[in-house]
């Protein structure tokens, strides 16, 4: 069975090494012909919405997936009508605009931040009168890993975060005062099977996921989050991996955004787990049972964005997976990763400590 991945960077690699010990072969779609997917796989060069190229991957494969959420939702409706295409493209759609997004949440009983839609500079005001400040003014669409956002602390930063981002729709978010900030990684197959993977407690810096650590242990947000899941796969009839971030506020979570794909907050399950989200995703588009989610003991995931280590540094310590996507470094790109695995909590996170003193000093931030 060959799988046509939409998108060649390392979210479609890991697709691809995943997929090979199950007998799958992969063909990439991507606008460049250097992209690390390329590395495990055929390669079609072209846009994303490039009609000519889009057949040529329809009439390659079996059933086609995206590693990414930016890709042109006409494209997908049009490719889907001509090959099965997961996840849908209804929930594509939906996260690619993050009114609707929450909109939606709401709708379902999943709570959010308090939020308005603006498209004036008066719209803004309005916002921020009725919402109060702190807050924090998005682009609707096109924003991720902290870009087309600006953190809004005093009316002073209206008139500012207006010049930076105005002249698309945008939304207006109160700031959650959270403890912390979790994802839930769910998958449904095409035959209606559901798996989850224990929440995982992230921390950001400068708007991009910097450290992943798993299990977060709380049996009443577990619960929570998985009804959540299991109402947005009701709601797209969904089919593949599904991610959503949420923040902790006074014991229950608050919707942040979901990702209708494979996640970098879950590449840790790829070592942690007995099954990879990445393998589970490929076993619900194709129709296969999906796999176990059970951890095989605590686990971390450290990105290295701008800046990888030797692997001959990473490997001296027992219990580190190290990945380098094959990628040339530059500022704010992610470069690659390394998973811990360890018996306890505290050998994990001294392992943590040892790998962060291999990356250069920076202070974490949460992304809003």
């Amino acid at each position: 069975m060959r799988i046509g991945i939409i998108g060649a960077g390392q979210l479609g690699r890991m697709l691809a090494l995943a997929g090979y010990p199950l007998g799958l072969r992969f063909t990439f779609l991507d606008p460049s012909a250097d992209a690390c997917g390329t590395q495990v796989g055929d390669s079609i060069v072209g846009a994303y919405d490039d009609p000519q190229q889009l057949q040529a991957l329809a009439n390659c494969v079996d059933v086609i997936s995206f590693e990414f959420e930016n890709v042109p939702v006409d494209t997908l409706t049009n490719i889907a009508k001509r090959k099965p295409l997961f996840p849908p493209v209804n929930a594509l759609a939906t996260s690619q605009d993050r009114l609707l997004e929450k909109n939606l949440f709401r709708t379902l009983g999943i709570a959010t931040p308090e939020f308005k839609a603006v498209d004036s500079l008066t719209d803004l005001h309005a916002a921020v009168s009725s919402l109060g400040l702190p807050g924090i003014l998005k682009t609707r669409r096109l924003g991720y890993d902290g870009r087309g956002q600006y953190r809004l602390r005093t009316v002073k930063d209206i008139e500012a975060a207006w010049q930076a981002l105005g002249g698309v729709p945008l939304i207006y978010e109160a700031f959650v005062p959270f403890t912390r900030e979790v994802s839930m990684i769910g998958v449904r197959s095409s035959k209606g099977e559901t798996a989850f993977y224990p929440l995982t407690e992230n921390t950001h810096q400068n708007g991009v996921l910097h450290l992943s650590s798993a299990p977060f242990k709380n049996t009443t947000l577990q619960t929570q989050a998985e009804r959540y899941l299991k109402k947005l796969f009701k709601q797209f009839n969904y089919v593949g991996v599904l991610t959503v971030e949420f923040f902790v506020l006074g014991g229950q979570l608050i919707a942040n955004e979901m990702a209708p794909r494979v996640h970098n907050s879950g590449h840790w399950t790829i070592e942690g787990s007995e099954t990879s989200q990445f393998e589970n995703h490929l076993r619900a588009i194709c129709g296969l049972p999906l796999g176990s989610t059970a951890l095989r003991g605590h686990v971390a995931m450290l990105n290295f964005v701008g800046h990888i280590p030797t692997s001959n540094a990473a490997l001296q310590q027992n219990g580190v997976h190290f990945h380098d996507y094959g990628k040339q470094a530059r500022a704010g790109r992610k470069l690659g990763h390394a998973t811990v695995v360890a018996g306890t909590p505290k050998a994990r996170d001294l392992a943590v400590k040892k790998m962060l003193k291999l990356l250069p000093k920076t202070k974490s931030k949460a992304t809003s």
